[in-house]
């Protein structure tokens, strides 16, 4: 009941703070440009030429710094096309998929065709940040080809705001917050903790390695993480700390990897939608397969991830939501400004979910996260300080995706436990459900969208 009246009371002062900034002016996206970490813009001339070379230039940078952000395929269409549009090539065509761009820039008796893969790793919060005032800018015509090039290099070229240090401690606070988010004890919050620390620290380690050896890692993090949990557990800690089996694997889950498949595969992008899909799958076969080696290595008691609900008390579910949302922007390196506007976002989703869960349920109450947090998302993005719409909505994802649940299943089942079966199609449902919630989502965050220039 307490828990209740605080999702109530967050909601009511999240609305009243939004809309209060709905009040503001649009963002100038021309000062928006001109960062502190990147600086420089060229418009482009209504009376020159078209290029096609040089517009073909600018789509395949902004393309594959999209795509390796993690937008969707349909939004990295539609920015691009408008690049070519404005730089005077309407007929252009272009073809998106999860790690390749092809752009053929036609117009004006000019035809130029190209094809970029998307680079390896994860950008920062703050990289996706820029590349999305970037975008804006392109699209819009304040920034010409070539200093919208100019600009994805440099974007490229930007460091984490936090040391190797602060990011590994930030995700061992990540962990011990999720960690009491899924009923830990204070005992199963400490292990988690370390754990994450331990999982932070390889994660670092691991940007360094060819991403041929990617496979071996995650088995390696998920089978020692289940390793030490299991063990634990066997010598009498209690299910209380089963929190710390997910907590530190929570930036391996694909969770936004599924959903985002289940999204574009509804929107009629099957092959990309297909593909990530695939990914995602054998990402949690992977994790799922660490976690039942490390079983078979130190035998696996009889548990239940539902028990001990609420185990540390409802307020401290809401500490961990501030912890877990700064937490995640220090491991990320988001841009400082937009921290607070992270944590109000994080609160919305939680909350939103909060209630929707005690009036329909568990997988609906992910449709109503995911409806109340997009529209949230755009109107931030608004903001003279907000960050752009997916940095914002990248940490109150963790909170909505049934990565967990369907780690869970993917377990299960490759222990040939058949109860594995029902908990793998409700993580389907409630992917269906996430998606379904950021179509209709995005249907009024249309409605918020700055007028073009």
């Amino acid at each position: 009941m307490i828990s209740t009246w605080i999702a109530a009371a967050v909601l009511i002062i999240a609305a009243i703070v939004l809309l209060a900034v709905r009040r503001r002016a649009e963002r100038d996206i021309a000062v928006s440009a001109r960062g502190a970490v990147i600086t420089g813009s060229t418009p482009v001339a209504s009376t020159a030429a078209p290029d096609a070379a040089a517009a073909l230039a600018s789509a395949e940078s902004v393309g594959s710094a999209m795509i390796q952000a993690g937008y969707t395929v349909e939004t990295v269409q539609d920015v691009l096309r408008d690049i070519a549009h404005v730089n005077g090539l309407p007929e252009s065509e272009v073809l998106v998929f999860p790690n390749a761009v092809l752009v053929s820039a036609r117009g004006a008796g000019q035809r130029e065709t190209g094809a970029v893969a998307g680079a390896g790793g994860q950008l920062l919060l703050s990289q996706i940040d820029e590349l999305q005032r970037t975008a804006d800018a392109a699209r819009t015509g304040i920034l010409d080809p070539r200093s919208t090039v100019e600009r994805v290099q440099r974007i490229r070229q930007i460091t984490p705001s936090y040391g190797p240090l602060l990011r590994v401690i930030a995700y061992g606070l990540l962990s011990a917050a999720l960690s009491v988010l899924l009923g830990a004890s204070w005992a199963g919050v400490s292990v988690s903790a370390v754990l994450g620390l331990v999982v932070g620290g390889g994660l670092l380690v691991s940007e360094r390695v060819p991403r041929r050896y990617g496979a071996l890692i995650t088995v390696a993090i998920a089978f020692l993480v289940a390793v030490v949990v299991f063990a634990l557990i066997r010598l009498g800690w209690g299910s209380g700390i089963l929190g710390a089996l997910l907590g530190p694997l929570v930036v391996l889950l694909p969770g936004a990897l599924l959903t985002t498949a289940v999204l574009e595969l509804s929107t009629g992008h099957m092959l990309s939608g297909a593909g990530r899909a695939a990914a995602g799958a054998m990402q949690l076969v992977l994790l799922g397969a660490g976690i039942v080696t490390a079983g078979t290595v130190v035998g696996v008691p009889d548990f239940d991830f539902s028990r001990n609900p609420d185990l540390l008390g409802p307020i401290a579910q809401w500490i961990a939501v501030a912890v877990f949302g700064v937490a995640i922007c220090v491991h990320r390196s988001a841009p400082r400004r937009a921290i607070p506007w992270i944590l109000l976002v994080v609160y919305v989703a939680y909350a939103a979910q909060v209630l929707a869960g005690l009036v329909v349920g568990g997988i609906l109450s992910a449709f109503v996260g995911a409806l109340v947090v997009t529209p949230v998302t755009a109107l931030v993005a608004r903001q003279p300080s907000g960050p752009a719409a997916l940095v914002s909505f990248t940490p109150a994802f963790a909170l909505l995706v049934p990565g967990a649940l369907g780690l869970v299943s993917v377990a299960d089942m490759l222990g040939g436990d058949s109860a594995g079966t029902a908990s793998l199609v409700a993580t389907l449902a409630t992917m269906v459900a996430i998606a379904l919630g950021v179509l209709a989502g995005s249907s009024l965050s249309n409605r918020m969208r700055r007028p073009a220039l």
